[in-house]
Protein backbone atom coordinates (compact mmCIF):
# COMPACT_ATOMS: atom_id res chain seq x y z
CA UNK A 1 0.00 0.00 0.00
CA UNK A 2 2.89 2.40 0.76
CA UNK A 3 4.40 2.01 -2.74
CA UNK A 4 1.01 2.53 -4.32
CA UNK A 5 0.51 5.63 -2.17
CA UNK A 6 3.78 7.10 -3.47
CA UNK A 7 2.67 6.38 -7.04
CA UNK A 8 -0.68 8.08 -6.47
CA UNK A 9 0.98 11.16 -5.02
CA UNK A 10 3.40 11.35 -7.97
CA UNK A 11 0.56 11.06 -10.45
CA UNK A 12 -1.48 13.61 -8.58
CA UNK A 13 1.46 16.02 -8.59
CA UNK A 14 1.63 15.75 -12.38
CA UNK A 15 -2.12 16.20 -12.70
CA UNK A 16 -2.13 19.25 -10.42
CA UNK A 17 0.81 21.21 -11.86
CA UNK A 18 -1.77 23.99 -12.06
CA UNK A 19 -4.62 24.62 -9.63
CA UNK A 20 -7.16 21.80 -10.06
CA UNK A 21 -10.69 22.19 -11.37
CA UNK A 22 -13.74 20.02 -10.74
CA UNK A 23 -16.40 18.90 -13.19
CA UNK A 24 -19.66 18.65 -11.20
CA UNK A 25 -22.64 16.33 -11.74
CA UNK A 26 -25.80 16.90 -9.72
CA UNK A 27 -29.04 15.16 -8.76
CA UNK A 28 -31.59 17.08 -6.69
CA UNK A 29 -35.14 17.11 -5.39
CA UNK A 30 -35.77 20.12 -7.63
CA UNK A 31 -35.48 17.91 -10.71
CA UNK A 32 -31.81 17.46 -11.63
CA UNK A 33 -31.05 13.89 -12.67
CA UNK A 34 -27.32 13.37 -13.01
CA UNK A 35 -26.97 16.75 -14.72
CA UNK A 36 -23.73 18.64 -15.25
CA UNK A 37 -23.65 22.00 -13.44
CA UNK A 38 -21.07 24.77 -13.12
CA UNK A 39 -17.48 23.67 -12.59
CA UNK A 40 -15.66 24.38 -9.33
CA UNK A 41 -12.16 25.93 -9.37
CA UNK A 42 -9.58 25.39 -6.64
CA UNK A 43 -6.96 27.95 -5.70
CA UNK A 44 -3.73 27.74 -3.69
CA UNK A 45 -4.09 28.50 0.03
CA UNK A 46 -1.64 28.77 2.90
CA UNK A 47 -3.78 26.94 5.46
CA UNK A 48 -6.54 24.30 5.19
CA UNK A 49 -10.05 25.71 4.93
CA UNK A 50 -13.16 23.73 5.86
CA UNK A 51 -13.00 19.96 5.23
CA UNK A 52 -9.61 18.58 4.17
CA UNK A 53 -9.04 15.62 1.84
CA UNK A 54 -5.68 13.92 2.47
CA UNK A 55 -4.48 12.51 -0.85
CA UNK A 56 -1.41 11.02 0.85
CA UNK A 57 -3.49 8.93 3.30
CA UNK A 58 -5.06 6.08 1.28
CA UNK A 59 -7.51 3.61 2.80
CA UNK A 60 -9.38 0.65 1.26
CA UNK A 61 -9.79 -0.27 -2.42
CA UNK A 62 -13.20 0.00 -4.07
CA UNK A 63 -14.75 -3.28 -5.32
CA UNK A 64 -17.65 -1.65 -7.19
CA UNK A 65 -21.34 -0.79 -7.26
CA UNK A 66 -24.37 -2.45 -8.81
CA UNK A 67 -27.61 -4.38 -8.32
CA UNK A 68 -29.00 -7.90 -8.29
CA UNK A 69 -30.13 -10.14 -11.14
CA UNK A 70 -33.12 -12.07 -9.79
CA UNK A 71 -35.87 -14.19 -11.28
CA UNK A 72 -38.37 -11.44 -10.44
CA UNK A 73 -36.31 -8.92 -12.40
CA UNK A 74 -36.11 -11.31 -15.34
CA UNK A 75 -39.88 -11.80 -15.24
CA UNK A 76 -40.62 -8.07 -15.42
CA UNK A 77 -38.14 -7.64 -18.27
CA UNK A 78 -39.82 -10.54 -20.10
CA UNK A 79 -43.09 -8.55 -19.95
CA UNK A 80 -41.82 -5.66 -22.07
CA UNK A 81 -40.60 -5.38 -25.69
CA UNK A 82 -37.04 -6.52 -26.31
CA UNK A 83 -35.96 -3.03 -27.43
CA UNK A 84 -37.15 -1.53 -24.12
CA UNK A 85 -35.45 -4.29 -22.16
CA UNK A 86 -32.18 -3.70 -23.99
CA UNK A 87 -32.41 0.07 -23.43
CA UNK A 88 -32.88 -0.45 -19.68
CA UNK A 89 -29.95 -2.85 -19.40
CA UNK A 90 -27.75 -0.51 -21.45
CA UNK A 91 -28.61 2.34 -19.09
CA UNK A 92 -27.81 0.22 -16.05
CA UNK A 93 -24.64 -1.52 -17.28
CA UNK A 94 -23.04 0.33 -20.19
CA UNK A 95 -20.50 3.14 -20.08
CA UNK A 96 -23.18 5.49 -21.39
CA UNK A 97 -25.30 4.86 -18.29
CA UNK A 98 -24.62 3.90 -14.69
CA UNK A 99 -21.97 1.36 -15.76
CA UNK A 100 -22.69 -0.96 -12.83
CA UNK A 101 -19.59 -3.07 -12.22
CA UNK A 102 -21.01 -5.67 -9.83
CA UNK A 103 -24.11 -7.85 -9.63
CA UNK A 104 -25.43 -10.38 -7.18
CA UNK A 105 -27.58 -13.33 -8.23
CA UNK A 106 -29.50 -16.20 -6.69
CA UNK A 107 -28.61 -19.90 -6.80
CA UNK A 108 -32.01 -21.58 -6.75
CA UNK A 109 -35.08 -19.86 -5.32
CA UNK A 110 -35.23 -16.69 -3.24
CA UNK A 111 -38.10 -14.53 -1.99
CA UNK A 112 -37.77 -12.67 -5.29
CA UNK A 113 -38.62 -15.70 -7.35
CA UNK A 114 -41.98 -15.70 -9.11
CA UNK A 115 -43.19 -18.96 -7.57
CA UNK A 116 -40.22 -20.02 -5.41
CA UNK A 117 -39.64 -23.35 -3.70
CA UNK A 118 -37.02 -24.84 -5.98
CA UNK A 119 -33.34 -25.68 -6.19
CA UNK A 120 -31.08 -26.71 -9.07
CA UNK A 121 -30.94 -30.33 -7.89
CA UNK A 122 -34.33 -31.62 -6.76
CA UNK A 123 -33.76 -35.38 -6.72
CA UNK A 124 -33.64 -36.49 -3.11
CA UNK A 125 -30.47 -38.31 -2.13
CA UNK A 126 -28.58 -37.36 -5.30
CA UNK A 127 -25.30 -36.83 -3.50
CA UNK A 128 -23.38 -37.14 -6.78
CA UNK A 129 -25.50 -34.24 -8.10
CA UNK A 130 -26.07 -36.08 -11.36
CA UNK A 131 -29.41 -34.31 -11.82
CA UNK A 132 -28.01 -30.81 -11.21
CA UNK A 133 -29.19 -28.53 -13.99
CA UNK A 134 -29.53 -24.85 -14.93
CA UNK A 135 -32.85 -25.64 -16.65
CA UNK A 136 -34.82 -23.82 -13.96
CA UNK A 137 -32.92 -20.62 -14.74
CA UNK A 138 -33.62 -21.07 -18.45
CA UNK A 139 -37.21 -22.29 -18.72
CA UNK A 140 -38.96 -18.94 -19.11
CA UNK A 141 -42.58 -18.08 -18.28
CA UNK A 142 -45.66 -19.36 -20.06
CA UNK A 143 -47.95 -16.77 -21.62
CA UNK A 144 -50.88 -19.05 -20.80
CA UNK A 145 -50.07 -18.69 -17.11
CA UNK A 146 -48.79 -15.12 -17.24
CA UNK A 147 -50.72 -13.21 -19.95
CA UNK A 148 -48.48 -10.14 -19.87
CA UNK A 149 -45.35 -12.08 -20.86
CA UNK A 150 -43.97 -10.94 -24.22
CA UNK A 151 -40.95 -13.23 -24.38
CA UNK A 152 -41.80 -16.69 -23.06
CA UNK A 153 -38.20 -17.85 -23.40
CA UNK A 154 -36.62 -15.10 -21.29
CA UNK A 155 -35.52 -15.94 -17.75
CA UNK A 156 -32.73 -15.38 -15.22
CA UNK A 157 -30.13 -17.15 -17.36
CA UNK A 158 -30.92 -14.93 -20.34
CA UNK A 159 -30.76 -11.81 -18.17
CA UNK A 160 -27.30 -12.85 -16.97
CA UNK A 161 -26.21 -13.49 -20.57
CA UNK A 162 -27.49 -10.10 -21.78
CA UNK A 163 -25.68 -8.22 -19.02
CA UNK A 164 -22.49 -10.21 -19.62
CA UNK A 165 -22.71 -9.34 -23.33
CA UNK A 166 -22.95 -5.62 -22.57
CA UNK A 167 -19.89 -5.78 -20.32
CA UNK A 168 -17.98 -7.90 -22.85
CA UNK A 169 -18.76 -5.47 -25.67
CA UNK A 170 -17.11 -2.64 -23.77
CA UNK A 171 -14.25 -4.91 -22.69
CA UNK A 172 -14.84 -4.22 -19.01
CA UNK A 173 -12.42 -6.41 -17.00
CA UNK A 174 -13.84 -5.16 -13.69
CA UNK A 175 -17.28 -6.81 -14.02
CA UNK A 176 -17.95 -9.16 -11.10
CA UNK A 177 -20.76 -11.55 -10.20
CA UNK A 178 -21.51 -12.48 -6.58
CA UNK A 179 -23.71 -15.59 -6.30
CA UNK A 180 -25.29 -17.29 -3.34
CA UNK A 181 -28.15 -19.48 -2.23
CA UNK A 182 -31.02 -18.68 0.09
CA UNK A 183 -31.08 -22.36 1.00
CA UNK A 184 -29.62 -25.72 0.10
CA UNK A 185 -31.97 -28.16 -1.69
CA UNK A 186 -34.67 -29.11 0.81
CA UNK A 187 -33.59 -32.75 0.97
CA UNK A 188 -30.23 -31.72 2.43
CA UNK A 189 -31.87 -30.04 5.47
CA UNK A 190 -33.11 -31.27 8.80
CA UNK A 191 -36.71 -30.15 8.16
CA UNK A 192 -36.84 -31.28 4.51
CA UNK A 193 -38.40 -27.94 3.52
CA UNK A 194 -37.34 -24.72 1.87
CA UNK A 195 -38.89 -22.86 4.79
CA UNK A 196 -41.72 -23.33 7.25
CA UNK A 197 -44.04 -21.05 9.18
CA UNK A 198 -45.35 -21.56 12.72
CA UNK A 199 -47.74 -18.70 13.41
CA UNK A 200 -45.74 -15.49 13.48
CA UNK A 201 -42.44 -17.35 13.53
CA UNK A 202 -40.81 -20.22 11.71
CA UNK A 203 -37.48 -21.46 10.53
CA UNK A 204 -35.55 -22.26 7.40
CA UNK A 205 -34.06 -25.47 8.71
CA UNK A 206 -30.40 -26.40 9.04
CA UNK A 207 -28.02 -28.23 6.71
CA UNK A 208 -27.54 -31.83 7.83
CA UNK A 209 -23.87 -32.61 8.65
CA UNK A 210 -23.77 -35.55 6.24
CA UNK A 211 -24.50 -33.12 3.41
CA UNK A 212 -21.87 -30.45 4.16
CA UNK A 213 -19.63 -31.68 1.35
CA UNK A 214 -22.57 -32.31 -0.97
CA UNK A 215 -23.69 -28.72 -0.47
CA UNK A 216 -20.17 -27.43 -1.19
CA UNK A 217 -20.20 -29.55 -4.36
CA UNK A 218 -23.61 -28.04 -5.23
CA UNK A 219 -22.18 -24.51 -5.12
CA UNK A 220 -19.23 -25.61 -7.22
CA UNK A 221 -21.54 -27.29 -9.75
CA UNK A 222 -23.25 -23.93 -10.17
CA UNK A 223 -19.96 -22.10 -10.67
CA UNK A 224 -18.79 -24.67 -13.22
CA UNK A 225 -22.13 -24.75 -15.05
CA UNK A 226 -22.19 -21.00 -15.58
CA UNK A 227 -18.52 -20.97 -16.47
CA UNK A 228 -19.32 -23.46 -19.25
CA UNK A 229 -21.91 -20.92 -20.45
CA UNK A 230 -19.25 -18.19 -20.60
CA UNK A 231 -20.19 -16.51 -17.33
CA UNK A 232 -17.60 -16.37 -14.55
CA UNK A 233 -18.65 -16.17 -10.92
CA UNK A 234 -16.37 -13.88 -8.91
CA UNK A 235 -17.50 -14.65 -5.36
CA UNK A 236 -19.95 -16.68 -3.26
CA UNK A 237 -21.14 -16.77 0.31
CA UNK A 238 -22.20 -19.98 2.08
CA UNK A 239 -25.82 -18.79 2.34
CA UNK A 240 -27.87 -15.61 2.34
CA UNK A 241 -28.89 -14.40 5.82
CA UNK A 242 -27.61 -17.35 7.88
CA UNK A 243 -29.47 -16.12 10.98
CA UNK A 244 -32.76 -16.71 9.18
CA UNK A 245 -35.88 -14.66 8.44
CA UNK A 246 -38.41 -16.29 10.80
CA UNK A 247 -39.32 -18.77 8.08
CA UNK A 248 -40.95 -16.14 5.88
CA UNK A 249 -39.32 -17.40 2.69
CA UNK A 250 -36.43 -19.57 1.48
CA UNK A 251 -33.69 -19.63 4.10
CA UNK A 252 -31.28 -21.89 5.95
CA UNK A 253 -29.84 -21.55 9.44
CA UNK A 254 -26.05 -21.45 9.36
CA UNK A 255 -24.70 -20.53 12.77
CA UNK A 256 -21.21 -19.00 13.18
CA UNK A 257 -19.32 -22.16 14.17
CA UNK A 258 -21.07 -24.18 11.44
CA UNK A 259 -20.27 -21.60 8.77
CA UNK A 260 -16.63 -21.50 9.86
CA UNK A 261 -16.42 -25.30 9.70
CA UNK A 262 -18.12 -25.40 6.30
CA UNK A 263 -15.76 -22.81 4.80
CA UNK A 264 -12.62 -24.29 6.32
CA UNK A 265 -13.29 -27.97 5.72
CA UNK A 266 -15.59 -28.08 2.71
CA UNK A 267 -16.11 -25.04 0.51
CA UNK A 268 -12.63 -23.53 0.66
CA UNK A 269 -10.66 -26.76 0.04
CA UNK A 270 -13.11 -27.82 -2.70
CA UNK A 271 -12.70 -24.56 -4.63
CA UNK A 272 -8.94 -24.89 -4.28
CA UNK A 273 -8.96 -28.52 -5.43
CA UNK A 274 -10.96 -27.52 -8.51
CA UNK A 275 -8.56 -24.64 -9.18
CA UNK A 276 -11.49 -22.21 -9.22
CA UNK A 277 -10.47 -18.61 -8.57
CA UNK A 278 -13.66 -17.71 -6.68
CA UNK A 279 -13.67 -15.61 -3.53
CA UNK A 280 -15.59 -16.50 -0.38
CA UNK A 281 -17.42 -13.92 1.74
CA UNK A 282 -18.88 -14.93 5.07
CA UNK A 283 -21.99 -13.83 6.96
CA UNK A 284 -24.24 -11.96 4.44
CA UNK A 285 -26.71 -10.37 6.83
CA UNK A 286 -27.26 -7.22 8.92
CA UNK A 287 -24.18 -5.30 10.06
CA UNK A 288 -24.88 -5.12 13.79
CA UNK A 289 -25.14 -8.93 13.97
CA UNK A 290 -21.78 -9.54 12.27
CA UNK A 291 -19.28 -9.85 15.20
CA UNK A 292 -20.04 -13.49 16.17
CA UNK A 293 -19.48 -14.54 12.55
CA UNK A 294 -16.19 -12.70 12.17
CA UNK A 295 -15.01 -14.11 15.48
CA UNK A 296 -15.85 -17.68 14.44
CA UNK A 297 -14.73 -17.51 10.81
CA UNK A 298 -11.58 -15.46 11.28
CA UNK A 299 -10.84 -17.16 14.58
CA UNK A 300 -10.48 -20.50 12.82
CA UNK A 301 -7.17 -20.83 10.97
CA UNK A 302 -8.58 -22.75 8.01
CA UNK A 303 -11.74 -20.74 7.46
CA UNK A 304 -9.79 -17.50 7.77
CA UNK A 305 -7.37 -18.70 5.11
CA UNK A 306 -10.18 -19.25 2.61
CA UNK A 307 -12.36 -16.22 3.47
CA UNK A 308 -11.75 -12.95 1.63
CA UNK A 309 -14.18 -10.82 3.60
CA UNK A 310 -17.63 -10.35 5.07
CA UNK A 311 -20.82 -9.60 3.16
CA UNK A 312 -23.28 -7.26 4.85
CA UNK A 313 -26.88 -5.99 4.52
CA UNK A 314 -28.38 -2.72 5.74
CA UNK A 315 -31.71 -3.84 7.24
CA UNK A 316 -30.60 -3.30 10.84
CA UNK A 317 -31.41 0.41 10.65
CA UNK A 318 -32.82 3.06 8.33
CA UNK A 319 -30.53 5.73 9.79
CA UNK A 320 -27.14 4.14 10.56
CA UNK A 321 -24.46 1.99 8.94
CA UNK A 322 -23.25 1.02 12.45
CA UNK A 323 -19.83 2.67 12.00
CA UNK A 324 -18.55 1.39 15.32
CA UNK A 325 -19.14 -2.21 14.18
CA UNK A 326 -17.51 -1.65 10.79
CA UNK A 327 -14.50 0.06 12.39
CA UNK A 328 -14.05 -2.65 15.01
CA UNK A 329 -14.19 -5.44 12.42
CA UNK A 330 -11.70 -3.68 10.15
CA UNK A 331 -9.34 -2.87 13.01
CA UNK A 332 -9.37 -6.48 14.17
CA UNK A 333 -9.02 -7.94 10.66
CA UNK A 334 -7.47 -5.24 8.42
CA UNK A 335 -6.56 -7.72 5.67
CA UNK A 336 -10.22 -8.68 5.09
CA UNK A 337 -12.85 -6.80 3.11
CA UNK A 338 -16.38 -5.68 3.99
CA UNK A 339 -18.75 -5.66 1.00
CA UNK A 340 -22.40 -4.64 1.05
CA UNK A 341 -24.38 -7.23 -0.93
CA UNK A 342 -28.06 -6.42 -0.32
CA UNK A 343 -30.20 -3.42 0.52
CA UNK A 344 -33.55 -2.07 -0.66
CA UNK A 345 -36.56 -0.02 0.37
CA UNK A 346 -38.17 -3.13 1.78
CA UNK A 347 -41.58 -1.89 2.95
CA UNK A 348 -42.00 1.12 0.65
CA UNK A 349 -44.46 3.47 2.38
CA UNK A 350 -46.71 0.89 3.95
CA UNK A 351 -47.98 1.32 7.51
CA UNK A 352 -47.00 -2.18 8.66
CA UNK A 353 -44.60 -4.91 7.56
CA UNK A 354 -46.21 -7.26 5.06
CA UNK A 355 -49.06 -4.93 4.01
CA UNK A 356 -49.73 -5.13 0.28
CA UNK A 357 -51.22 -2.26 -1.68
CA UNK A 358 -53.35 -3.80 -4.41
CA UNK A 359 -54.68 -0.50 -5.73
CA UNK A 360 -52.06 2.26 -5.96
CA UNK A 361 -54.71 4.59 -7.46
CA UNK A 362 -56.44 4.48 -4.10
CA UNK A 363 -53.24 5.10 -2.19
CA UNK A 364 -51.94 8.26 -3.83
CA UNK A 365 -50.88 9.90 -0.58
CA UNK A 366 -48.14 7.30 -0.28
CA UNK A 367 -47.75 6.04 -3.82
CA UNK A 368 -44.15 5.63 -4.97
CA UNK A 369 -44.57 4.92 -8.68
CA UNK A 370 -43.79 7.91 -10.93
CA UNK A 371 -43.81 10.11 -7.84
CA UNK A 372 -40.34 11.57 -7.23
CA UNK A 373 -41.49 13.35 -4.08
CA UNK A 374 -41.94 10.03 -2.30
CA UNK A 375 -38.27 9.18 -2.74
CA UNK A 376 -36.95 12.56 -1.55
CA UNK A 377 -39.11 12.92 1.59
CA UNK A 378 -39.51 10.87 4.76
CA UNK A 379 -42.18 8.64 3.25
CA UNK A 380 -40.62 5.17 3.33
CA UNK A 381 -40.84 2.55 6.05
CA UNK A 382 -38.96 -0.70 6.66
CA UNK A 383 -39.66 -4.11 8.14
CA UNK A 384 -39.32 -2.90 11.76
CA UNK A 385 -41.23 0.39 11.45
CA UNK A 386 -44.43 -1.04 12.94
CA UNK A 387 -42.69 -3.16 15.61
CA UNK A 388 -41.56 -2.21 19.13
CA UNK A 389 -37.96 -3.25 18.34
CA UNK A 390 -35.30 -0.54 18.28
CA UNK A 391 -37.63 2.34 17.24
CA UNK A 392 -34.68 4.75 17.18
CA UNK A 393 -33.10 2.66 14.41
CA UNK A 394 -36.20 2.35 12.22
CA UNK A 395 -38.02 5.67 11.75
CA UNK A 396 -39.54 6.78 8.45
CA UNK A 397 -36.90 7.95 6.01
CA UNK A 398 -36.18 9.44 2.60
CA UNK A 399 -34.89 6.67 0.30
CA UNK A 400 -32.56 9.05 -1.54
CA UNK A 401 -31.07 10.27 1.73
CA UNK A 402 -30.74 6.77 3.12
CA UNK A 403 -28.95 5.46 0.04
CA UNK A 404 -26.49 8.32 -0.26
CA UNK A 405 -25.72 8.63 3.45
CA UNK A 406 -25.39 4.89 4.02
CA UNK A 407 -22.99 4.46 1.11
CA UNK A 408 -20.90 7.52 1.94
CA UNK A 409 -20.74 6.69 5.65
CA UNK A 410 -20.06 3.02 4.91
CA UNK A 411 -17.15 3.86 2.60
CA UNK A 412 -15.70 6.11 5.29
CA UNK A 413 -15.84 3.11 7.64
CA UNK A 414 -14.12 0.54 5.40
CA UNK A 415 -16.94 -0.75 3.20
CA UNK A 416 -15.54 -1.64 -0.24
CA UNK A 417 -18.67 -1.42 -2.38
CA UNK A 418 -22.44 -1.58 -2.58
CA UNK A 419 -24.74 -4.05 -4.40
CA UNK A 420 -28.43 -3.16 -4.40
CA UNK A 421 -31.23 -5.73 -4.45
CA UNK A 422 -33.39 -6.36 -7.59
CA UNK A 423 -32.37 -4.20 -10.56
CA UNK A 424 -35.95 -4.10 -11.93
CA UNK A 425 -39.39 -4.75 -10.40
CA UNK A 426 -42.99 -4.02 -11.33
CA UNK A 427 -44.85 -0.91 -10.20
CA UNK A 428 -45.91 -2.54 -6.90
CA UNK A 429 -42.44 -3.87 -6.08
CA UNK A 430 -42.85 -7.46 -7.26
CA UNK A 431 -43.55 -10.08 -8.38
CA UNK A 432 -42.74 -11.87 -5.19
CA UNK A 433 -44.10 -15.25 -4.16
CA UNK A 434 -44.33 -14.36 -0.46
CA UNK A 435 -45.63 -10.79 -0.70
CA UNK A 436 -42.69 -8.87 0.82
CA UNK A 437 -42.61 -6.34 -1.99
CA UNK A 438 -39.74 -3.88 -2.31
CA UNK A 439 -38.39 -1.06 -4.44
CA UNK A 440 -35.93 -1.26 -7.33
CA UNK A 441 -33.85 1.29 -9.26
CA UNK A 442 -36.20 0.69 -12.22
CA UNK A 443 -39.92 0.01 -11.70
CA UNK A 444 -42.22 -0.86 -14.59
CA UNK A 445 -45.96 -0.92 -15.15
CA UNK A 446 -46.20 -3.38 -18.04
CA UNK A 447 -49.98 -3.94 -18.03
CA UNK A 448 -51.03 -1.15 -20.42
CA UNK A 449 -50.68 -0.76 -24.16
CA UNK A 450 -47.17 0.57 -23.65
CA UNK A 451 -44.89 -0.09 -20.65
CA UNK A 452 -44.40 2.80 -18.24
CA UNK A 453 -40.73 2.67 -17.24
CA UNK A 454 -39.78 4.63 -14.13
CA UNK A 455 -36.17 5.23 -13.10
CA UNK A 456 -36.61 5.98 -9.42
CA UNK A 457 -34.67 8.92 -7.93
CA UNK A 458 -32.44 6.58 -5.97
CA UNK A 459 -31.30 5.05 -9.26
CA UNK A 460 -29.49 8.32 -9.91
CA UNK A 461 -27.79 8.05 -6.51
CA UNK A 462 -26.38 4.68 -7.55
CA UNK A 463 -25.42 6.16 -10.92
CA UNK A 464 -23.38 8.89 -9.21
CA UNK A 465 -21.41 6.33 -7.23
CA UNK A 466 -21.02 3.69 -9.93
CA UNK A 467 -19.79 6.12 -12.57
CA UNK A 468 -17.42 8.02 -10.31
CA UNK A 469 -16.03 5.34 -7.96
CA UNK A 470 -14.72 2.50 -10.06
CA UNK A 471 -13.16 -0.82 -9.01
CA UNK A 472 -9.55 -0.19 -8.01
CA UNK A 473 -10.10 3.39 -6.84
CA UNK A 474 -8.73 4.13 -3.37
CA UNK A 475 -10.82 5.70 -0.60
CA UNK A 476 -9.01 8.66 0.94
CA UNK A 477 -8.90 9.87 4.52
CA UNK A 478 -10.78 13.15 4.93
CA UNK A 479 -12.31 15.37 7.58
CA UNK A 480 -15.98 14.71 8.28
CA UNK A 481 -18.63 17.38 8.84
CA UNK A 482 -20.24 17.75 12.25
CA UNK A 483 -23.58 18.56 10.61
CA UNK A 484 -25.63 15.36 10.22
CA UNK A 485 -27.32 16.74 7.10
CA UNK A 486 -24.01 16.48 5.23
CA UNK A 487 -22.25 13.27 4.20
CA UNK A 488 -19.10 13.18 2.08
CA UNK A 489 -16.45 10.75 0.83
CA UNK A 490 -13.44 11.01 -1.50
CA UNK A 491 -11.55 8.50 -3.63
CA UNK A 492 -8.44 8.75 -5.80
CA UNK A 493 -7.97 7.09 -9.18
CA UNK A 494 -4.74 5.66 -10.54
CA UNK A 495 -4.19 8.78 -12.68
CA UNK A 496 -4.37 11.05 -9.63
CA UNK A 497 -7.93 12.27 -10.24
CA UNK A 498 -9.80 12.83 -6.98
CA UNK A 499 -13.56 12.21 -6.88
CA UNK A 500 -15.76 13.61 -4.14
CA UNK A 501 -19.39 12.63 -3.57
CA UNK A 502 -21.38 14.80 -1.14
CA UNK A 503 -25.05 14.98 -0.20
CA UNK A 504 -26.88 17.88 1.43
CA UNK A 505 -30.11 16.53 2.96
CA UNK A 506 -31.15 19.89 4.40
CA UNK A 507 -34.06 21.91 3.04
CA UNK A 508 -31.80 24.88 2.44
CA UNK A 509 -28.77 25.45 0.24
CA UNK A 510 -25.33 25.81 1.80
CA UNK A 511 -21.73 26.34 0.81
CA UNK A 512 -18.88 24.20 2.08
CA UNK A 513 -15.13 24.69 1.82
CA UNK A 514 -12.97 21.80 0.58
CA UNK A 515 -9.20 21.64 0.84
CA UNK A 516 -6.93 19.25 -1.07
CA UNK A 517 -3.82 18.21 0.85
CA UNK A 518 -0.99 15.82 0.04
CA UNK A 519 -0.98 16.36 -3.73
CA UNK A 520 2.77 16.99 -3.71
CA UNK A 521 5.78 16.62 -1.47
CA UNK A 522 5.93 20.43 -1.27
CA UNK A 523 2.92 20.58 1.00
CA UNK A 524 0.81 22.56 -1.48
CA UNK A 525 -2.79 23.13 -0.48
CA UNK A 526 -5.73 23.96 -2.75
CA UNK A 527 -9.15 25.09 -1.60
CA UNK A 528 -12.54 25.73 -3.19
CA UNK A 529 -16.05 26.69 -2.17
CA UNK A 530 -18.68 24.16 -3.20
CA UNK A 531 -22.29 25.31 -3.46
CA UNK A 532 -24.80 22.62 -2.56
CA UNK A 533 -28.47 23.21 -3.40
CA UNK A 534 -31.11 22.03 -0.95
CA UNK A 535 -31.76 18.29 -1.10
CA UNK A 536 -28.98 17.52 -3.56
CA UNK A 537 -26.22 15.05 -4.32
CA UNK A 538 -23.08 16.18 -6.13
CA UNK A 539 -20.11 14.38 -7.68
CA UNK A 540 -16.94 16.46 -8.11
CA UNK A 541 -14.31 15.03 -10.46
CA UNK A 542 -11.18 17.00 -9.58
CA UNK A 543 -8.23 17.05 -11.98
Amino acid sequence: MKGYSILLVALALTACATAPKAKVMQTSASGDKYRQVSAVSFKPVAQPVGLTIYADQPRQTIDGFGGSLTESSAFVLACIPAKDRQAILEELFSERGANFSMVRTQIGASDFSVEGLYSLCEKEGDTALETFSLDRDKEGFSKDRYPYIQDEHYDLYHLMKEVAAIKAAQKDPTYRIFANTWTAPAWMKDNGKYYERHGAYGRGGALLPQYYQTYADYLIKYIEAYKAEGIDIWAVSPVNEPMGNDGGWESMDFWPAVEAEFIGKNLGPSLKAKNLDVQIFGFDQNIFEMPPYTAAIYGDEKSREYTDGMAIHWYGSTVSCFPEVLDSIHNAYPDKRILHTEGCVDNLGLPAWGDVIQDPEGFKECCWFENDEFWWTKSATDWAYSTPWWPEWHPKYSPVHRYAQYILDGLNHWMTGYIDWNIVLDSLGGPNHVGNYAAAPVMIDYQGDKPRIYFTPYYYVLKHFSRSMRPGDIVLTMDQPEDSTLSICAVQKADGTIVVNVINTAEEARTIDLTLSGLSDKGDLYSAQVKLPANSLQTLCIR
